[in-house]
């Protein structure tokens, strides 16, 4: 391609809107133009990287038994809430009404649509497994639309479905599709690292996410420093502190004029934080619910949800704290009636705390689980933080910043259960169908390759991934010879098979240099008179400070040996 023919201009500023560095540079190299908040269009330099990393994909699902398909953005809403789905779902569903006044549904993925499809294609044990798989566009109404291509409303995602008749299947299943992720990763640059995560709306009994570490990241991700554990904070769990547990004393209350915090109690107290049990009230689903945890721990709310059965919780408005009868920055779930009660296991590692009395300014000691308040809920929902144990027993949490680059999930019958995707056994029994659902956003993919691979002057993509892979400058092409000698390399490399531009345009070399190290084109190569009073082509690789004359005879030898 030729520069004068290529369509883009590069800005030499990038938008004031753009947060991170892959917004910035991607805009500013004119791979990307925003159309709206969360939507961008991809102009040809970005879609020629974007078609490159869907080829990788494409590749390595194949490899991996992966069979192609295509299933349509557009849904009718009545599947959506055959899983039950259609009403919880966050962000929730785009959906509008078609001329004939059925309702439809933008999808955000296709979970829903795959298990219709094998549901009408699966009849016996011996139709399993396999694996189908799409790139498609999603939607899905973001409140926060950031980071460019990190985080889009519109964006294109590769989601693939395995099906299997029994679990064996389905972890040897979900273990392919692992190994192909890392492959595809590799391939493109990225360092990813494989966490535990929550599943989130699409739910299913285990979850990771592929993260890729970088201090841009949106995601925090805690790792033990002395183990291979890696978690996302939203799934991420911790051994707590233990307590001895004395003679339960007698619930006492007593007065707290103007204490409205944990931290004010314990220190009143000259206690530790450990010796409270603090209450939070959160609204699910309409209802008031009391959560009470370790005064020394914090809710997570996605853990939270998770024992919730997926409905969703946040904090109540004092007026909702009101309208309940409850005393905020006294209450607590002692004597509370008619109100769930969930409670963190962090209360069972301790006795004797000290809570709130439900009156203004007032407060109680020795209150103890199951004697003084009951657990409709007990579990773990304390947020993990850097410093805590790791739950394996190795070392401690430490946090680190990271991108989500792709998801897996073992979903089991989540799905196949409420849709009816059954099979027929050997013995003539109905099972099942088990269930994995693999997904990776394709633009992320490009962004996170920018935001681990850059420098000060822009983008250094690998080759794999960079738009083309050796970018020639001709200087001062008004000479005839340099011109001349310009064009027949140009040739000479595309014979060769390398993707190049030639930037041909009449423009000073500080501006193609600067373009040059903008776009991330891992090879340049300059031709000048400069060059050829030094005995042929300058060749430099994008991640080297200075370039190398080399005889013309010698130049694709040179760049194969930059390129490989």
């Amino acid at each position: 391609m030729r520069s004068s023919q290529l369509f883009g201009k590069t800005l030499r500023q990038a938008p004031a809107d753009a947060e991170n560095i892959s917004h910035k540079l991607l805009t500013r190299a004119g791979f990307i133009q925003q159309i709206a908040s969360g939507i961008f269009s991809l102009q040809p330099l970005g879609n020629r990287s974007i078609t490159k990393i869907r080829n990788i994909i494409r590749e390595e699902m194949d490899r991996a038994g992966g069979q192609e398909i295509s299933m349509p953005v557009v849904q009718p809403r009545s599947l959506w809430e055959e899983s039950g789905r259609a009403d919880v779902m966050l962000p929730p569903l785009t959906t509008f009404e078609d001329r004939r006044e059925r309702d439809m549904v933008i999808a955000p993925t296709h979970e829903e649509t795959t298990t219709v499809m094998a549901r009408a294609g699966v009849t016996s044990y011996r139709d399993l497994p396999f694996t189908i798989y799409q790139i498609q566009t999603k939607f899905r109404d973001e409140t926060r639309p950031r980071g460019g291509l990190i985080r889009a409303r519109e964006f294109e995602m590769k989601d693939a479905y395995s099906f299997d008749a029994n679990e064996e299947g389905m972890d040897k299943s979900f273990q392919a599709m692992v190994a192909a992720y890392k492959r595809i990763f590799k391939r493109c640059g990225l360092e990813a690292i494989m966490v535990e995560a929550d599943s989130g709306g699409i739910g299913g009994k285990d979850s990771n996410e592929f993260v890729l570490l970088t201090e841009s990241g949106e995601d925090t991700i805690l790792v033990s420093t002395e183990s291979d554990y890696a978690a996302n904070v939203e799934k991420a769990e911790f051994i707590k502190k233990e307590f001895p547990k004395g003679e339960l004393g007698e619930v006492e209350e007593f007065a707290t004029p103007g204490i409205k915090t944990i931290d004010e109690l314990a220190k009143a107290e000259g206690v530790s934080k450990s010796k409270t049990a603090k209450a939070v009230f959160y609204t699910v689903d309409g209802e008031v619910v009391v959560v009470t945890i370790r005064g020394d721990y914090d809710v997570n709310e996605t853990k939270l949800r998770n024992l919730l059965d997926g409905s969703e919780p946040r904090l109540s408005t004092p007026e909702e704290v009101e309208a309940a009868g409850l005393v905020s920055g006294s209450a607590s779930a002692v004597g509370m009636e008619g109100m769930r009660s969930v409670v963190d296991d962090s209360i069972t590692m301790g006795s004797n705390y000290l809570a709130g009395a439900n009156k203004e300014g007032f407060h109680l000691r020795n209150v103890n689980l199951e004697r003084d308040f009951k657990a409709d809920i007990l579990g773990d929902i304390a947020e993990a933080k850097k410093g805590y144990l790791s739950p394996d027993g190795k070392g401690k949490l430490i946090a680190k910043r990271g991108i989500e680059v792709g998801h897996v999930f073992k979903l089991g019958n989540v799905y196949s259960s409420k849709m009816g995707a059954d099979y027929t056994d050997e013995d003539g029994g109905q099972n099942e169908i088990l269930m994995g659902c693999y997904g990776i956003g394709v633009g992320r993919l490009l962004a996170a390759a920018v935001e681990s691979n850059h420098d000060d002057f822009g983008m250094v993509l690998p080759q794999s991934i960079a738009p083309y892979e050796v970018y020639l400058a001709g200087l001062n092409l008004n000479d005839p010879d340099i011109a001349g000698k310009a064009e027949q390399l140009y040739q000479q490399l595309l014979d060769a098979g390398y993707d190049v531009l030639y930037d041909d345009r009449e423009a000073p070399p500080g501006v193609k240099f600067k373009d040059a190290d903008l776009l991330g084109i891992p090879a340049r190569i300059v031709i000048s008179s400069r060059s050829l009073d030094g005995g042929g082509v300058e060749v430099k690789a994008r991640t080297e400070k200075n370039g190398e004359i080399v005889a013309e005879s010698d130049t694709l030898d040179a760049v194969k040996k930059l390129l490989g």
